[in-house]
């Protein structure tokens, strides 16, 4: 084992975490090919089958489930020491760590570049997931900062809301429903629903919503994709169940509309989330204190650039978001 590398150790644990080659390579941003042949080369290293393959899903040998305790306790051990040297580096020489669940991925590139040009020498590493993976990645400390709507609720955490998040129903404007007022939810209920995943952060805020109506939904399709979603809502699919932050650009292009529904937009938080006994480095310090004091107006902006306010009368993207299209 001992030409074995820290980058085999790490294929290794992602490929055992998710039981998959594809979805590893998926999260380290490599070929399948390339992942295969580092989980090849430390079982040559180990001289031991780490995997075996039981039908379509694999499974850790023995030997796999002790090499996977043993690479995640090497794997730690170079965390703290990168940690550890992160504090000598201050800020600006700072590695900074943080994960956001799929919604955020329409706004938080630009937090991140605004918070990176106050900060120059500061490395990004940046992911997007669902709120499993994301729960997953916190427990495994793989991240510093996690950006999530529902947050855990176990002692372990530390969640700080910095900015607010509705969610809204849309539909195709061509929608029988589009333009109506006071949409009831037994009306609604009736439309074919197009929804995320279950376990979806999405899903998890639609049945917050709808409570024990959502039983009588027409769940016509799931679908992990947002944009998916937003395509077959605006091919006349269905209607959907979407982050209000989804939508900025297909609202100003009136590609899609938001239906005028009871009880909606549902309005919930964004989390910055991080474990209560992690030591957190000094740039996911500053990035957490800047998303308590800024995040809210920067999300704002970066959405209001998506639906073009500022260009004729300054519409803020709360007043797009319900769907008032009023003349600039």
């Amino acid at each position: 084992m001992r030409n074995a590398t820290l980058r085999q150790l790490k294929v290794f644990e992602a490929v055992a975490r998710h039981r998959s080659f594809s979805r590893a390579a998926e999260e380290l941003h490599q070929t399948q090919p390339a992942v295969s042949t580092q989980v090849r080369k430390l079982e040559e290293h180990a001289g031991l089958p780490l995997f075996e393959q039981l039908g379509k899903k694999i499974h850790l040998t023995p030997a796999g489930v002790q090499m996977l305790q043993s690479s995640r306790e090497i794997i730690q051990k170079f965390k703290e020491a990168e940690e550890a040297m992160a504090q000598f580096k201050g800020v600006s020489g700072g590695q900074l760590n943080v994960s956001v669940i799929s919604a955020g991925d329409y706004f938080f590139p630009r937090l991140l570049v605004d918070f990176a040009q106050r900060h120059p020498g500061v490395t990004l590493n940046f992911g997007v997931c669902n709120r499993e993976e994301l729960l997953a990645q916190l427990d495994a400390n793989q991240t510093d900062l996690a950006v999530m709507v529902r947050p855990p609720e176990d002692a372990d955490t530390v969640a700080e809301p910095f900015a607010p998040h509705p969610y809204v129903i849309v539909a195709a404007p061509s929608h029988p429903l589009a333009g109506r007022k006071r949409i009831p939810v037994t009306r609604i209920a009736r439309e074919p629903f197009v929804v995320r995943e279950k376990g979806s952060d999405t899903w998890n805020s639609m049945q917050e919503a709808f409570g024990e109506r959502l039983a009588d939904l027409n769940i016509a399709m799931e679908i992990k994709s947002t944009e998916t979603i937003k395509q077959a809502v605006i091919a006349g699919m269905g209607v959907g169940f979407l982050s209000a932050h989804t939508i900025s650009r297909e609202l100003h292009a009136r590609s899609i509309a938001v239906l005028d529904v009871q009880g909606f937009p549902r309005m919930l938080n964004w989390y910055v989330v991080h474990r209560q006994t992690k030591r957190l480095p000094p740039v996911a310090q500053a990035f957490k204190a800047f998303l308590l004091s800024e995040g809210a107006g920067l999300i704002e902006s970066a959405l209001n650039a998506g639906t073009g306010a500022g260009r004729g009368r300054r519409r803020g993207f709360a007043e797009v978001a319900k769907g008032i299209q009023k003349n600039s």
